[in-house]
């Protein structure tokens, strides 16, 4: 087993949380410590690329590992894996983008 592998599995054994939260807490975690670290706000698509791209090279390492320990490519899992990682952040760039919930005021057309 890799170290990643090993490091997910303690985590989700350690914190109770199944592996699919664990997805949502480290894309949440990747979107506001990058907004944050680089001073980006949320409405760029700069936090967005990061989350994807964490995502990405996460899955990317698990299709390895499977090539590499023998163990059954599930490319539905892969995918599951993509879209529940990037839900929330897209959730979260499309409300800064286009309401004032996230402090960023809506259009000129839509304001009274």
């Amino acid at each position: 087993m890799s170290p990643l592998q090993t490091v997910k599995l303690w985590l989700a054994q350690h914190v109770t949380l199944a592996k699919d939260a664990l997805h949502i807490y480290v894309a949440l975690m990747v979107l506001f410590g990058v907004a944050l670290a680089f001073k980006w706000p949320l409405r760029s698509w700069k936090p967005w690329a990061a989350v994807l791209a964490v995502a990405l090279i996460g899955e990317a390492w698990d299709l390895r590992d499977s090539m590499v320990y023998h163990t059954p490519i599930r490319l539905g899992a892969n995918f599951h894996d993509i879209w529940n990682t990037m839900f929330w952040p897209t959730a979260i760039l499309l409300l800064a983008r286009f309401t004032p919930l996230l402090g960023q005021q809506a259009p000129p057309s839509t304001r009274r």
